[in-house]
């Protein structure tokens, strides 16, 4: 007898409850094997993969694309065990060649022969070439004077994604709740543009990262914020938490919106660890495949230095 299992969404996280379902990667009737990726749910943070946690063969797709899922929510139905119908290719089959094509039938080709030769119809005279005489004050009459970059009053409403709805709310409601202050302090970078003009090919050569500014900005927060322990700490209840350690949140955009990792005890780090865990969460944030871990926890936040 077959034995249907029924995958649902999967927990996300403490704070998210809900995503969109963006998309299917498999299809109903296509072979799944284990831990293999079936679905992909955007959240207001990141994307989360949904993989089978058994192999077999997807038989009910439970929602569709762009719809709203809640966790543990039916997604879809899989049949434990099957295979697909047909199975798997064998590699020489897949590999070979494909058939030459079937020669034409003799009665077609002197069809197509004939085709073949008779002439391409003569392109149709300018209209303004058809009315070429047509009065004198018409012809004296000034031309029309040319439209240079003429432009477009249409519309096109894009719905926004999740994580740029969620940017766009906490932005607005830090704007209401929260008292704006901005100060502008100018240091002289004079001996921190020097001393990377003189490493910063041996630190690319040794070590495989370029050595930027950020490095140097984060390891100074980070003496700033033990020099200063109420920097470094929160208001829990009726309570002040203060942090031993120095987690701290960087900028780091993606096509999808800006997002702000971790770098987890930035007072163990030198100045190149900081530039290669960077490097490293940058690529994470690209390629899609940052976690809500990666962006939980800091106790401070350094915004994109350009």
């Amino acid at each position: 007898d077959a034995k249907y299992k029924i995958i649902k969404v999967p927990h996300m996280a403490d704070s998210i409850t809900e995503g969109t379902l963006k998309s299917w990667a498999k299809q109903i009737g296509e072979q799944i094997e284990q831990d293999e990726e079936v679905a992909s749910i955007e959240t207001d943070k990141v994307d989360i993969p949904v993989n089978s946690p058994v192999a077999g063969v997807l038989r009910e797709l439970l929602v569709n694309e762009e719809d709203t899922v809640v966790v543990g929510q039916d997604l879809f139905k899989i049949e434990e065990g099957a295979v697909a119908e047909g199975g798997a290719k064998p590699k020489a089959q897949a590999d070979a060649p494909a058939p030459a094509s079937a020669p034409e039938p003799a009665a077609e080709q002197p069809k197509k022969q004939a085709e073949q030769a008779a002439p391409a119809p003569a392109p149709a005279k300018p209209a303004a070439a058809a009315a070429a005489p047509a009065s004198t004050s018409s012809a004296a009459a000034p031309a029309a004077p040319a439209h240079f970059g003429v432009s477009s009053r249409s519309e096109r409403r894009v719905k926004m994604n999740r994580m740029r709805l969620r940017i766009a709310e906490r932005l607005k409601q830090s704007q209401d709740t929260a008292a704006s202050l901005t100060t502008f302090n100018e240091i002289d970078m004079s001996n921190l543009i020097e001393l990377r003009k003189t490493y910063k090919d041996d630190v690319l050569k040794t070590h495989g990262v370029k050595l930027g500014y950020m490095g140097a900005f984060v390891k100074a927060s980070t003496h700033a914020l033990q020099a200063v322990p109420e920097v470094n700490a929160s208001i829990d209840g009726d309570h002040l938490v203060y942090y031993d350690y120095c987690d701290v949140s960087v900028a780091v955009a993606t096509p999808k919106g800006l997002v702000t990792p971790v770098l987890r005890n930035t007072e163990r780090m030198s100045i190149v660890d900081v530039e290669q865990e960077i490097a490293n969460l940058g690529k994470k944030a690209r390629d899609n495949k940052i976690t809500v871990e990666d962006m939980a926890g800091g106790t401070f936040t350094i915004s994109n230095g350009g």
